[in-house]
């Protein structure tokens, strides 16, 4: 019978770290860490996920600012307030939510953010520095995904791990990190996407297979292999009419023929999605030690 890699339940373990560390600095009187997040217009998944971020800042003790826009702010004056927040020493962490409006570009936006802020993990110098093994803000869904491995102490050294999905929040930086010496990693790595000819091939030979492609129910049994390891970071409504709100959400693994085959595997909900803000949250304790860039080792 497959484990269930519960992501509910160990972002809220993390999430209590992190809690017990904002006490402890604030009973030494230090600095309590300050995460501000922007958003433009009013997108409602946007508005969602913000708000989930900042009720997650209140319950581990940090202070959080939401510094919202309408969607008509131009390009130039966005990357002005980036500057301020970048100049703002009491902000330690700066997150810009995803959309953007057509006008504004993500690249420049996302790259004018202080790297030293970027706890999102997407500045290039983060993006090189985790690259090339050094210390380095994460992405927070990838690092989600690692920490679950690592707690659940799944073994991933010379395992063959096929990641499906290439983007640059997700596949890309999942096929460097499993790749990349220390643990979790050490992993041979393939990374395959929407062109990749004769796909099942190569997901029938993983270990550990990491789907992100936003397709639900995209992999199914004859698939895999018995005693693989999935996680499943897709998370998609789908109409079903039994349910009050018209919808459920389904992954990108169809979770009920591939759960016999597996020996661990991700639900969806309650999977990687919990993981992705209590990383975030991780990432905002680590800028306010000033941890990563100054060499500093937190666990």
């Amino acid at each position: 019978m497959a484990t269930i890699l519960d992501g509910k339940k160990t972002a809220e373990e993390i999430k209590g770290e992190i809690e017990e560390q904002v006490k402890q600095i604030k009973a030494q009187g230090g600095k309590v860490p300050h995460l501000a997040a922007i958003l433009v217009g009013n997108d409602g998944a946007s508005e969602t996920y913000v708000n989930n971020k900042v009720r997650a800042c209140e319950k581990v003790g940090f202070e959080s600012s939401l510094l919202r826009f309408d969607e008509n702010i131009s390009e130039e004056e966005l990357l002005t307030v980036v500057e301020e927040v970048n100049a703002n020493d009491d902000i330690d962490g700066l997150i810009v939510q995803l959309p953007l409006p057509q006008h504004i570009s993500v690249e420049k936006v996302t790259d004018r953010i202080r790297p030293e802020k970027d706890v999102d993990g997407f500045h290039p110098e983060n993006v090189g520095r985790m690259a090339k093994n050094l210390p380095a803000y994460i992405a927070a869904t990838p690092y989600g995904i690692l920490q679950l491995l690592k707690r659940y102490q799944i073994e991933t050294k010379g395992k063959h791990c096929v990641v499906v999905g290439r983007s640059h929040i997700v596949g890309s930086p999942m096929s460097i990190l499993m790749a990349g010496s220390g643990y979790p990693g050490d992993a041979t790595v393939t990374l395959c996407h929407r062109y990749t000819e004769n796909l099942e091939e190569f997901t029938k030979r993983a270990d550990i297979l990491i789907v992100a492609v936003g397709i639900p129910g995209f992999v199914t049994a004859d698939m895999v292999k018995e005693g693989v390891i999935i996680i499943d970071v897709g998370i998609t409504r789908v109409e079903d009419a039994s349910k009050k709100s018209g919808y459920r959400l389904k992954g990108d693994v169809d979770y009920e023929q591939v759960y016999p085959k597996s020996s661990f595997i991700t639900p969806v909900p309650g999977g990687v999605g919990p993981m992705t803000i209590a990383s975030l949250l991780w990432n905002t304790l680590l800028a306010a030690q000033d941890a990563v860039y100054s060499g500093i080792e937190v666990e």
